[in-house]
């Protein structure tokens, strides 16, 4: 009797334990691609505006604006290596390029350009404590295979070289539910996969489809697990030049702007063939604005608001003729490398704007140090959970920046190398960063002071700032030592980079 008294009081011990344990925070990571920071207006309200000195851009962001309002605001995120694929490998897995495999975009020129099978990404460790992952929108993070389903033994796509991708179960990395591709540029006639590999061509705004399959996710999850969702626009990125390429309600915004109105940066180059562009950029901006503001509304409806750690980010930012450059990413420029990093979680987190210099490696561990669960020890990045929930003080000196372009071609075409072509940093003052000519020799330096000169129209003179550069250069030899980078391995321009 004592015995089978005892076996019945531990069972409701425990379910009492449960009962009182604190429930796990769910996770809702938002990032449009191609999203630059000061597409915010919220950076020309009085609060902000210190944060930089630079002017916001003339967008309409009403519900991002008290999204914010309500939210820990990075002035300072950095995309590591702004462009698309890099910045997802490093944001599933926590690792640096090299390690997670993701170098480049993906796409069938580059065979061994791909996120590692065997890497141990976001969704598994999410997964692994319990949760349920869904993912929507876009992922360019796998090599285009001939695998599309229902056409086995082809690509998804008929040009070459093929970028879009499908990502089979297997290659899913913890993510239950599955509604994405792997890149196709077409806002008003996307395509998606689902769980089960069915393809979906919804011929409707991309934005608002992807925001209307999160709702549908939100509703019908499985109510007995915390989730992670990661919704992925495409939009603002590429087209902009159309009404084809967005909403006409958010085009009319903007239509009657002239340039004077529309580039408000003073290193913008209006007489760029791209200058038109910036009504279509922003009319996607407000776009998603609108949608992200829908899914804020589905949490609070049903009552997850509380619990939800929300994130409004991007991959990387857009120059759109700042700086006079053609490339609207993989560069150095402000534009380019500074990114929205803005953090809701309800009673954890205070209200405030934070210089830290997150950047794409530390998103990972910092959001799995907030919900509580387990790092895996695979990730180069860092945690800072503790210093965004004010228990810390620990902050970076810095955040690393790579440039990375193609190789060689082989004899067919292929890229097997990469040409690691510059190296840099953010620190809270300083944009720094050295280049190299295709021979790993010496190219050139660019300095600027990003207090005294936020648009970076004058570079600093080197020698006169000697002090300046050579602790920047002990810094960066610190991190790309740290990142176990190309550079630090092979010993590019050692002597230079002395710690």
């Amino acid at each position: 009797m004592r015995s089978s008294s005892k076996a019945i009081l531990i069972p409701a011990f425990g379910a009492l334990a449960s009962a009182c344990a604190p429930q796990k925070p769910n996770v809702v990571y938002v990032f449009p691609d191609q999203f630059r920071n000061c597409a915010l207006s919220f950076w020309n309200e009085e609060e902000y505006a210190g944060a930089h000195g630079w002017q916001a851009d003339p967008t309409f962001t009403p519900r991002i604006n008290a999204f914010a309002d309500e939210s820990v605001v990075l002035s300072n995120a950095m995309s590591t290596c702004p462009i698309s694929s890099p910045y997802r490998g490093m944001f599933l897995t926590g690792m640096f390029p090299e390690r997670n495999g993701i170098i480049s975009n993906c796409m069938t020129e580059r065979p061994e350009n791909t996120l590692n099978p065997d890497a141990i990404c976001i969704g598994d460790a999410f997964k692994a404590a319990g949760y349920n992952c869904g993912y929507i929108g876009k992922l360019h993070a796998d090599v285009p295979t001939p695998n599309d389903p229902e056409h086995p033994g082809q690509y998804v796509e008929s040009r070459w070289p093929a970028w879009d991708a499908y990502t089979p179960p297997e290659r899913r990395h913890g993510f239950d539910y599955w509604y994405s591709y792997g890149t196709f540029d077409e806002h008003k006639n996307p395509h998606y996969w689902d769980t089960e590999g069915k393809r979906h061509d919804p011929h409707e705004f991309s934005v608002k489809h992807d925001t209307d399959k999160a709702i549908e996710y939100l509703r019908n999850r499985d109510k007995k697990k915390p989730f992670l969702l990661c919704v992925a626009y495409n939009p603002p990125h590429g087209p902009y030049a159309s009404l084809d390429d967005c909403m006409e309600e958010d085009y009319n915004l903007y239509k009657d702007m002239d340039y004077s109105q529309l580039y408000v940066r003073e290193n913008a180059d209006t007489s760029m063939s791209k200058a038109p562009s910036a009504r279509y950029y922003f009319a996607n901006v407000t776009a998603v604005d609108r949608e992200f503001g829908r899914i804020l509304d589905e949490l609070k409806a049903q009552g997850l608001d509380k619990n939800t750690i929300v994130v409004f980010t991007a991959d990387h930012g857009e120059t759109m003729c700042s700086q006079g450059v053609e490339d609207p990413k993989n560069s150095i420029w402000s534009e380019s490398f500074n990114v929205p990093f803005i953090i809701r979680y309800p009673k954890k987190l205070k209200h405030r704007i934070d210089p830290i210099l997150l950047a794409s490696t530390d998103i990972m561990p910092t959001l799995l140090g907030l919900a509580g669960v387990d790092i895996p020890a695979s990730v180069q990045g860092r945690d800072y959970s503790a210093t965004l929930l004010g228990t810390s003080q620990d902050r970076p000196a810095s955040a690393l920046y790579l440039r990375t372009l193609n190789g060689e071609p082989d004899a067919d075409g292929y890229y097997r190398h990469f040409y690691p072509q510059a190296r840099g940093l953010k620190t809270d003052r300083y944009t720094f960063e050295i280049s190299i000519n295709r021979d790993t020799t010496f190219a050139k330096m660019l300095l600027f002071d990003d207090i005294a000169d936020p648009y970076q129209l004058h570079p600093l003179d080197i020698e006169q700032n000697a002090d300046v550069v050579k602790d920047l250069c002990t810094e960066l030899a610190s991190e790309l030592e740290r990142s176990d980078d190309v550079w630090h391995r092979e010993k590019i321009l050692q002597k230079i980079l002395k710690k």
